[in-house]
């Protein structure tokens, strides 16, 4: 055999062999297309991001729901995006530079809303729909994980959990594999900012075979991606899409994800507009 042809193909193999997803023993797939980015949600209104009201619209809607949880100083599992203030709060501080009753007394994003707790917002949704779950790693995955699934494990709806940090899907891969677990990524070198190695990894999903994901939630606008499409089309490994923001971005990058974590827009609406429009045609 051709030298340049076996190494091709021992190295083909070997990134296969390093994307594929988990094969056996995959948990149920999620119902519904839809999930509603951080809620139903609209900053500089009464319904923010990440708040109960952006969740009680999208549960009165029928959407599922994409939120995000992390730690506070004292331990509590809130529902909030970002690691530091600044964005939602105006503060120059991290979330777990506070307790969860300081953090009671910041409203975000000039409403009068505050950062909630998971276990208020699985009463609020009890179920109704859908949740994916990001999970925010800031190190110790064992206190991080362990305390959210605490909580999860007393939920009755249907979840899943996802993370851009191949050591949360490790530790649900060894303490609860029977929930389905989601790797997040996207094209970390797109704006040129991250040169850096170890960002091609994530970036091509070359840690799948630690982690065994049951879907890969990727940046929508990386639609091509190569390891992404492998897992989706060669593994049946499903494919969600984040974030669409437009009727024209939906449309544009259908047919490479089977799930769609949306804001700004209503996708059902948009599909009675395609609807229409074609019937008229």
């Amino acid at each position: 055999m051709n030298r340049i042809l076996k190494t091709g193909l021992i190295t083909t193999g070997a990134w296969l062999l390093a994307v594929m997803p988990r094969m056996l023993g995959r948990p149920e797939r999620m119902p519904g297309v839809y999930y509603a980015h951080r809620g139903l949600h609209r900053n500089g209104t009464d319904a923010p991001e990440n708040t109960m009201p952006a969740f009680k619209l999208a549960v009165e809607a029928g959407y599922g729901i994409e939120l995000d949880v992390q730690l506070t100083k004292d331990g509590q599992v809130v529902v909030v995006h970002d690691f530091d203030l600044k964005r939602a709060c105006g503060i120059e501080k991290n979330v777990d530079d506070f307790t969860y009753e300081e953090l009671c007394s910041m409203p975000v994003f000039g409403s009068r809303e505050m950062i909630p707790l998971l276990t208020d917002v699985l009463k609020l949704v009890d179920g109704k729909v859908p949740l994916i779950i990001e999970i925010k790693y800031k190190g110790k995955a064992d206190i991080l994980c362990g305390r959210v699934d605490a909580i999860l494990s007393q939920y009755k709806g249907r979840y899943c959990i996802e993370s851009f940090h191949p050591q949360v899907l490790l530790w649900y891969r060894k303490n609860r594999p029977e929930i389905c677990r989601g790797q997040l990524s996207m094209n970390y070198h797109r704006d040129g900012s991250r040169k850096a190695i170890w960002y091609y990894i994530p970036r091509h999903l070359l840690c799948n075979f630690l982690t065994a994901p049951d879907f890969i939630a990727y940046d929508c606008k990386a639609k091509r991606a190569v390891s992404k499409n492998i897992c989706r089309l060669l593994f049946g490994c499903p494919s969600v899409a984040w974030t669409v923001k437009s009727r024209e971005e939906l449309e544009a990058c259908r047919i490479y994800y089977d799930y769609f974590i949306f804001e700004g827009f209503l996708p059902k609406q948009a599909e009675k507009q395609n609807q229409r429009r074609t019937e008229a045609e």
